[in-house]
């Protein structure tokens, strides 16, 4: 194609494309006689306007779009041009387009003629800008709560909290605690304030911090009385730049706490009484020496680490049956069961038990205490079950002879069993689950035997009492 038709083809384009989105011709009453459209609503079809006011072509929604036609109008008519107004142009698919008209007026009695421009891309920027505005201020807000919120934990907290600058570790701001502690007893210059002979130590402590984030405590002697203070230190980002988050920890109240912690792990491992400390699945974690003799165990080590149902009662059902009522109830009191020592020995103990929290409690303390003496002693002529269960059993053997043999074996099993559920409750508790584990059965296999044999009145749960 030649040079002069290309030049000319790219005159057409640019015209095109600076040519209005919607040019109505109108008389002078503002009825529409021709519409040209152009660019993004070329496709539309627009016949039907022809012969109607331009009024209403527009929507008279909340934009009060009628009203601004008949101002342009009037003002066409009266000044040859019009102000530039939006309206919502409503096209007869059923489109609807802001579109900002100006109106002119042709010579003499020719009519009116309105050129409308597509404001929808500059609506479409505008509406996300006002989202964007919005996002900004929900972050904005988030980021006020949570500076907030840090800086009541920083004024509250016991611990000396001290904010560093991170060219000269001057110090930013400082925590009750710190100023009652005496931390700013040497000024706003705190490796001023470090011994000589622990700078090295602190500058080493910064620079892996800088590089790192955070780094592990140091031992530093700071102000004029040289006290000794366990030093931990973290970036921590903070506006207008990022500083250095300081905690300080007095050395003498560290080791007051550990010499507390040191004489009551003493006094726990010279109770009479047997000690063990498990987690929520039941392993233990900490035993005193009395439990270790209690289960037969020569060394903690063979203790720690094991379950706690390896020696408790019945193989897994106790220990569960209590590790669950703990967690449900928070504590249990007197608890029955018997301990297996790895050695063949069974002693009837009572436990008493609490966990760590309200509320999903992760470590649970146990007390045990021998009972085989005391039960021992009580009376022996006590009804049980196995006694109901042999009187029950005579009675059958008496109708032999009397009554088939498929009859008596199909009462005998129904006695029974009966015996084997109420045995198993009682083991655990009444805890219908646990039994239903321990008899080998389902849950509602052990619900329908249970309403079969009228135990247990509607089949609900018995409450556990702690």
């Amino acid at each position: 194609m030649p040079r002069e038709a290309l030049a000319i083809t790219a005159d057409i384009k640019s015209v095109n494309l600076a040519l209005p989105d919607v040019t109505l011709r109108m008389d002078m009453d503002g009825v529409i006689r021709e519409v040209s459209l152009a660019n993004s609503v070329s496709t539309e079809t627009v016949e039907g306007w022809v012969g109607r006011p331009w009024v209403e072509t527009v929507s008279d929604v909340d934009d009060a779009g009628g009203d601004k036609i008949l101002q342009m109008v009037a003002e066409a008519r009266a000044n040859g041009v019009s102000d530039f107004r939006q309206v919502m142009q409503v096209f007869p698919s059923g489109l609807s387009l802001p579109m900002e008209y100006n109106t002119v007026r042709l010579g003499g009695n020719a009519g009116l003629i309105a050129i409308g421009k597509n404001l929808q891309a500059v609506t479409d920027v505008q509406s996300r800008l006002l989202e964007s505005q919005h996002a900004r201020e929900q972050d904005s807000w988030k980021l006020r709560t949570v500076e907030t919120r840090h800086r009541l934990l920083f004024e509250s907290s016991d611990d000396p909290i001290l904010l560093l600058r991170t060219d000269n570790f001057h110090v930013v701001d400082a925590n009750p605690a710190a100023v009652r502690a005496g931390a700013l007893d040497s000024g706003r210059d705190f490796p001023a304030a470090v011994a000589p002979a622990d700078r090295p130590a602190f500058q080493a402590m910064m620079e892996r911090v800088s590089r790192q984030g955070r780094a592990p405590g140091q031992l530093l002697h700071l102000g004029t009385s040289a006290t000794r203070w366990l030093v931990r230190a973290s970036l921590a980002t903070s506006e207008p730049e990022a500083v250095y988050l300081l905690q300080l920890a007095p050395i003498a109240a560290i080791q007051a706490i550990r010499r507390e912690t040191a004489s009551l792990v003493d006094l726990i491992d010279r109770l009479p009484d047997s000690f063990v400390l498990v987690d929520a699945e039941g392993i233990v974690r900490r035993a005193n020496r009395a439990f270790l003799d209690l289960v037969q165990c020569g060394a903690p080590a063979a203790a720690i680490g094991q379950p706690l149902t390896r020696w408790l009662g019945q193989p897994g059902a106790d220990g569960m049956v209590l590790i669950d009522r703990v967690m449900r109830h928070r504590m249990v009191r007197n608890f029955t069961t018997t301990i297996q020592g790895d050695l063949g020995t069974e002693v009837r103990v009572e436990i008493s038990a609490a966990g760590d929290a309200e509320q999903a409690p992760q470590t649970i303390g146990l007390l045990l205490r021998d009972v085989s003496r005391r039960l021992a002693n009580e009376p022996t002529h006590r009804p049980t079950q196995d006694d109901a269960l042999r009187d029950a059993l005579a009675e059958i053997t008496a109708q032999i002879g009397r009554t088939p043999l498929l009859e008596l074996v199909r009462d005998s099993s129904g006695l029974i069993e009966r015996h084997c559920i109420e045995g198993a409750l009682e083991r655990v508790h009444g805890n219908r689950t646990a039994a239903a584990e321990i008899l080998g059965m389902s849950r509602q296999s052990l619900y329908a035997k249970l309403s079969r044999y009228g135990i247990g009145g509607n089949g609900e749960e018995r409450p556990l009492v702690s």
